[in-house]
């Protein structure tokens, strides 16, 4: 495959069957070929997109010195603000050209998970900046909730087999900032190649170049959507719960050619993470005589955690 595919999400809430199975086996071959695909017919609309990028364009352009007033010790960068070059990809020592903040899940006061999950972090010095936060943290955990509906149809599970594991689920919208290159970056990339640890990631900003996904060719491909498509791919945890039926691909952020060097890039991924007690072991209808189980047994959380020291974001 060497172009991501494009699916509308309208097929899948129509209301008509045959335009339903349509969406179903259109990402599900997707899933299974490349593990990426261009989504239309989200929950997003033009008015939020563009006051949520004017609020984190707002938020990186605040002085080095206040963004790091919002850095939190000791919760592993799962909320607030993490400075540039702290996260690196798994295997790599070069840390990436970005800078990134962290909104995480809205829980109400009697959650279990109130002591589980760190508290999301405010802003004082812009006043919008959660509220937008907010609203598009839920608009696109609503539209991974049908995405994973679909999914859950295409792996013969019952259509709503993922929905009590991602409500309250340990879910990640990142704005990220990857600023002007203002030196020869010495093998550094704005993000190298790496798979998402979670179930799905729903990514805003793919719309210029700079985004690659390795097919099963090995080559990089670009995955550039139009600008009213989300691109969606498979996260680590989605392709281990499925035997690797459905493929977490290689994706990385190269830097652009030196004439756009000036110039600064934002994209804004929500990372779709289940609750932490779901189990991952592989589905027996994703196991035969030809796939054999590839995983150990594994909780979601337990996953998060080995991942998060990898990435060097938690200490041993």
């Amino acid at each position: 495959m060497d172009k991501i595919p494009s699916v509308d999400l309208r097929d899948f809430l129509s209301g008509d069957p045959e335009r339903k199975q349509k969406f179903v086996n259109e990402i599900g071959k997707a899933y299974e070929e490349i593990g990426f695909v261009a989504l239309k017919g989200h929950f997003l609309d033009d008015k939020l997109v563009d006051e949520l990028y004017g609020e984190v364009k707002n938020f990186f352009e605040l002085p080095v010195e206040t963004k790091q007033k919002y850095e939190i010790p000791g919760i592993g960068g799962q909320r607030g603000y993490v400075g540039f070059g702290k996260e690196t990809a798994k295997g790599f020592k070069k840390g990436d050209l970005k800078e990134f903040w962290h909104f995480g899940q809205y829980l109400s006061d009697d959650s279990k998970y109130k002591s589980e999950y760190p508290d999301n972090v405010t802003v004082e010095e812009l006043p919008k900046f959660n509220e937008v936060g907010k609203e598009a943290y839920q608009m696109l955990e609503k539209t991974g909730q049908y995405v994973l509906r679909a999914l859950a149809l295409h792996l013969g599970l019952d259509e709503f087999y993922f929905d009590d594991k991602i409500a309250e689920g340990n879910s990640i919208l990142r704005p990220i900032h990857y600023p002007p290159i203002t030196e020869e970056p010495d093998d550094a990339v704005r993000a190298a190649a790496h798979g998402d640890i979670n179930l799905i990631t729903l990514l805003m900003g793919a719309q210029g170049k700079g985004l690659q996904v390795q097919n099963h060719k090995g080559e990089w491909i670009d995955a550039i959507a139009e600008p009213d498509e989300l691109m969606i791919n498979v996260g680590d945890m989605l392709s281990r719960h499925t035997n690797n039926k459905l493929k977490s691909t290689i994706h990385r952020v190269v830097n652009p050619p030196r004439e756009l060097w000036g110039t600064s890039r934002y994209s804004i991924p929500f990372f779709m993470h289940p609750v932490s007690e779901m189990s991952l072991n592989a589905l027996e209808n994703c196991i035969d005589e030809n796939n054999p189980k590839l995983y150990p047994d594994t909780t979601a959380g337990e996953f998060l955690h080995e991942r998060l020291i990898e990435l060097g974001l938690i200490k041993k």
